[in-house]
């Protein structure tokens, strides 16, 4: 069968590729087609354009390249009908999947599956009456969101969590000794604390800067950078002070090797728990006070980072907008270091979420049911 897929980051990259994988050893005469990343190429296929061609973030870079969105957009909806594949996947990034599952239900036959879904229970809960109308079948990786879908009369398929997948599988083939790692990235003996602060432009300006003033009041530490991928190292010079470190392509080796993480909120949160890494979340953001403000009369969620909203409860803190400010990331930094009692708390409560998502094997579960779905027909 031909699979059309479209990814807008690097996590819908990686989470992308793998089930591409789990796709081709369920219908090995699988064909791809995609807007994506360099692990999906790596899988096989046609990529058409690389998602950091579509990753605009914020009001104003996205009104400054309005232009070239809707220029990407256009081609896609064009190439999608064009190729006539069995199945349109999308993979999160709703701001535009949203508009291409529209655009392909009205002019098509062509079967929409959403993996990853839109998380239109934080912001844009009305998207729902989109996704009910455009989307065949929806995959979720998040367990509550079962019980909300529900609330809205649309059942989904829970199909656990890719990142599970891939920590678990990077950790069975991964038998690198923390003295390997250090004499492979130059590092010396010092505990390695970790700053993952995000993967574009506009959240790297906002988040690192603060995140190495805070790292410089423990120097019984080394601070590591987790480079982006798709950012020259060049953008990050004027950041590498202090004796901070840059690695790219390295993000689950860094973790597995850190003490503690600095993490701008997204994906990273989680696969830094699964680590088992005790977290500080950052998100720096612009006109912060505005932002709280929003945060609170809108969002309709009481947690920004996976980790939380998983468990349902506070486990790690998120510094987000007017809270992100420099004592409080020093002071919360200081409190998840080795000996602590907060430590071991979250290392706990690391365990309980872990326990919530169930276990690995979401990228062959989606594949197999979209395909049974798909053969049905």
């Amino acid at each position: 069968m031909k699979y059309y897929l479209i990814v807008g980051e690097a996590s819908g990259d990686l989470h992308a590729s793998n089930l591409m994988k789990s796709i081709k050893r369920h219908d090995p005469d699988a064909i791809f087609r995609f807007f994506g990343g360099d692990l999906m190429s790596a899988v096989g296929g046609e990529r058409v354009k690389h998602y950091r061609e579509l990753a605009y973030m914020g009001f104003v870079p996205v009104l400054m390249h309005l232009r070239t969105i809707f220029t990407n957009m256009s081609r896609c909806k064009k190439d999608i009908i064009e190729w006539s594949p069995d199945v349109l996947i999308l993979v999160d990034y709703p701001g535009f999947n949203l508009s291409i599952a529209e655009y392909i239900r009205k002019n098509s036959s062509i079967p929409v599956y959403y993996y990853i879904s839109p998380k239109i229970w934080a912001w844009k809960e009305y998207r729902i009456k989109n996704i009910k109308r455009d989307v065949d079948e929806l995959f979720s990786i998040l367990p509550f969101e079962v019980d909300f879908f529900a609330k809205h009369e649309y059942k989904i398929n829970y199909i656990g969590n890719p990142c599970v997948d891939a920590v678990d599988a990077f950790l069975k083939g991964d038998a690198e000794s923390d003295t390997e790692f250090r004499a492979a990235n130059a590092l010396d003996n010092r505990p390695v604390i970790a700053l993952l602060a995000g993967s574009r432009k506009q959240e790297i300006e906002s988040n690192l800067p603060m995140m190495l003033q805070a790292v410089g009041q423990f120097p019984d530490y080394q601070p590591v950078i987790a480079g982006a991928p798709g950012i020259d190292e060049q953008f990050y010079a004027p950041y590498l002070r202090a004796g901070a470190k840059i690695i790219f392509g390295q993000t689950y080796r860094l973790l597995k090797h850190s003490c503690v993480a600095l993490v701008t909120s997204g994906t990273a949160t989680l696969e830094t728990a699964l680590f088992r890494v005790p977290q500080v979340v950052c998100y720096a953001t612009p006109m912060a006070k505005l932002y709280s403000w929003l945060k609170r009369h809108f969002l309709k969620v009481r947690f920004v980072s996976l980790v939380n909203l998983i468990a349902g409860r506070k486990v790690v803190t998120e510094l987000v907008a007017a809270d992100m400010c420099l004592p409080n990331v020093i002071s919360e930094l200081a409190m998840i270091l080795p000996g602590s009692k907060e430590r071991a708390v979250m290392l706990s409560e690391y365990d309980r979420m872990i326990d919530i998502l169930g276990e690995a094997g979401a990228s062959e579960r989606a594949a197999k049911i979209m395909i049974e779905k798909l053969s049905a027909k």
